[in-house]
């Protein structure tokens, strides 16, 4: 099944203030990884995230991680960050169980 990715307001800025040759790879990486198999979890790639109820996931992109929920139909991208904004992202923004 083909979802529509779609990013949240914050996400986009997060997008937009990446280098030209990063919001490139960013690109790909969703359309490859989140845009079929969103929710398929892999050793390197996706990770479903245990103790919060947003984000249900994270994408390793190199050096960015992209926080995102998964709906029938939709991928919400809800933050693109750098590894080392990670945790403090989370530790922000992620609702806790």
């Amino acid at each position: 099944m083909r979802h529509a990715i779609v990013l949240a307001p914050e996400a986009a800025e997060d997008f937009q203030a990446l280098k030209a040759n990063l919001r490139s790879t960013v690109r790909e990486a969703l359309e490859t990884h989140l845009r079929h198999e969103p929710t398929k979890v892999s050793k390197s790639r996706i990770k479903r995230l245990r103790g919060v109820s947003r984000p249900r996931y994270r994408l390793m992109v190199g050096e960015i991680r992209v926080f995102y929920d998964v709906t029938e139909t939709a991928v919400e991208i809800l933050a693109i960050v750098p590894k080392s904004e990670a945790s403090s992202w989370l530790a922000q923004f992620a609702n806790r169980e």
